[in-house]
């Protein structure tokens, strides 16, 4: 009994702190991520499952040092830059994370269009409906609702692995490919290292680190419940690549092995797997990408909002009244609104928005990196809680890594874009 109750007391801490971490990687598989793995699929079959295994490697290493200061500093990650690198830096760094991310947002309400549009809902009836229900949830809910239904979105995730095995794959190949390097032939195809780059590149960006932060200090996550924060982390950043190698494997294994390998929106392999694995599985696909849009379109926005506020001393959070943190409030609604908006503009040229975003993106990346390393080895700002020497090995290098890719992105967004 006692052994039970040792294991009792261990999961309801756990559950307790459940959320920052599994709800940041999550949303990381917004209708931008979905798109990608859905191309990778497509148009490659089986074999970049390898990369799955060293972007959950990166996206933990990530995550888990954001998680791990904000349980020991009780501040949010803006909050740390702007009192130890100074407010002209910190101010830097939000215009380029407000430019980012509201091309994100603009993306995530192109994707809730797109997948109603498979349902034959017009885009100005499903996207206004949409950014409504999203400024309800958050402007009305506190942090503890908002963080249930969040989980909850999570959860639906779910639905990608159901379309994987009804697309019925290889599973062999499939295992076999997700453990097996490429050998040297495929590196010649100069698609095939762009869409490894990208990959790699949809797994950390500068939004999840400030989010992720931001809601462990709004949560109060305290020192003593780190290591189940830490494990809250581990558990999401698994489980969300899980759902994106399912999201491969079912591409592959029906629009790949069929030929059809032009997809230019995640939309398009809903529609295309119609025919090819059946109506369940159309509708899994479809309905995971408007879960996804939907999902991303509340975060992302209320992720900017915590960093502004947080860059200039501003009151912030979900369990404050609208008179308590009137410009949070307020900036959250404004993203909300005119990234919903801008879709509906007949004619907008969405997609050269979106890809001059992901070329900031790769701009403000490697500086929030370093900014995090420089943060979490500071003694006296994380006291025993910095990182070991081995630790910082594997950071340090997992930032290279993540730098030169995000360099190589913003290169050849400014080069295809040209």
């Amino acid at each position: 009994m006692t052994l039970w109750r040792r294991w009792r007391n261990r999961l309801m801490l756990l559950f307790a702190v459940l959320g920052p971490g599994f709800i940041t990687a999550n949303v990381d598989n917004d209708s931008g991520g979905i798109l990608t793995y859905s191309q990778a699929g497509a148009q490659y079959g089986y074999k970049l499952l390898w990369t799955m295994i060293p972007i959950t490697l990166a996206l933990i290493v990530v995550q888990e040092m954001c998680a791990r200061m904000g349980v020991v500093t009780g501040k949010g990650l803006s909050d740390l830059i702007r009192e130890e690198f100074g407010l002209r830096i910190t101010f830097f760094v939000m215009i380029l994370l407000v430019i980012v991310n509201f091309g994100n947002v603009m993306a995530e309400f192109s994707g809730i269009a797109g997948s109603m549009q498979l349902f034959h809902v017009s885009k100005y009836i499903s996207v206004p409906i949409s950014a409504f229900i999203v400024w309800i949830l958050v402007v009305k809910g506190d942090y503890k609702s908002v963080e249930k239904v969040f989980l909850a979105a999570s959860v639906v995730y779910i639905a990608y692995i159901f379309t994987g095995v009804l697309s019925g794959p290889n599973w062999h190949e499939a295992l076999v490919q997700t453990v097996k390097l490429p050998g040297r032939s495929v590196w010649n195809d100069r698609n095939y290292v762009y869409m490894t780059i990208g990959i790699i590149g949809t797994t950390i960006t500068p939004w999840m680190q400030f989010y992720l932060q931001s809601s462990i200090v709004e949560k109060g996550i305290e020192i003593r419940q780190y290591k189940h924060s830490r494990l809250d982390v581990i558990v999401g950043s698994i489980f969300t690549d899980v759902v994106a190698w399912f999201i491969i494997v079912a591409c592959a294994a029906t629009l790949y092995t069929h030929g059809m390998r032009n997809i230019g929106e995640a939309s398009d392999a809903a529609d295309a797997m119609k025919p090819l694995a059946g109506q369940y599985a159309f509708i899994l696909f479809a309905a995971g990408l408007f879960n996804a849009s939907l999902f991303a379109a509340c975060i992302l926005p209320l992720s900017t909002a915590y960093t502004v506020c947080e860059g200039l001393g501003l009151e912030s959070g979900l369990d404050k009244g609208f008179k308590e943190a009137r410009f949070f409030y307020s900036f959250y609604t404004l993203l909300l609104a005119l990234g919903a908006a801008v879709v509906l503009i007949p004619n907008f040229p969405l997609i050269r928005v979106i890809i001059g975003s992901q070329v900031l993106n790769g701009v403000l990346l490697p500086v929030v990196l370093i900014f995090m390393l420089r943060l979490i080895n500071k003694h006296e700002l994380m006291g025993k809680y910095t990182n070991s020497r081995w630790f910082n090995v594997v950071a340090w290098l997992t930032a290279a890594i993540v730098i030169c890719l995000s360099l190589v992105l913003m290169w050849n967004g400014i080069h295809g874009g040209s």
